[in-house]
């Protein structure tokens, strides 16, 4: 029973990860705070959002997303002005435009590529002639059956 209660304070422990000094009073603020939060990735631990992650940077940028929406910012306010300052890195779910479009684009246009290729390759295959069905001429094989001594 012991094991089970240390394995479940473990497994919450990022649930813990926004403390009670950064909770907003207003519960819509907060609401929205965490909304943003989960779509910001943690610059320190990589692929965890700011609101799951225990790092000193995450802590700031939770702060900072409270309090852009404290003063009056919206949501896409609040993800410019991130954005801005961090880069596009920080949101977990990238946008579809700019340079982006390459990276959404280049797995599929890589398959399609792949797949013509390879059925260009196929059919010029189909289309060659196998080897040893080109039979000999009468010459060719009088000389064949004088050289194996027929």
């Amino acid at each position: 029973m012991k094991w089970l209660s240390i394995f479940f304070i473990f497994w919450a422990l990022p649930a813990f990860a926004v403390q009670p000094n950064e909770v907003l009073s207003d519960p819509k603020l907060e609401e929205r705070a965490r909304d943003l939060s989960q779509g910001l990735r943690c610059l320190v631990c990589r692929n965890e959002n700011i609101d799951d992650s225990n790092a000193e940077l995450a802590r700031d940028l939770r702060l900072l997303v409270r309090e852009r929406l404290v003063e009056g910012d919206t949501d896409e306010e609040v993800l410019d002005f991130v954005v801005s300052r961090y880069g596009e890195y920080v949101l977990l779910n990238p946008t579809k435009g700019g340079s982006n479009v390459i990276l959404y684009y280049a797995g599929p246009g890589m398959l399609l590529l792949a797949l013509l290729i390879g059925g260009l390759y196929l059919r010029t295959r189909a289309r060659a002639t196998p080897e040893g069905s080109n039979s000999l001429s009468d010459d060719e094989t009088k000389r064949l059956k004088q050289i194996m001594g027929e």
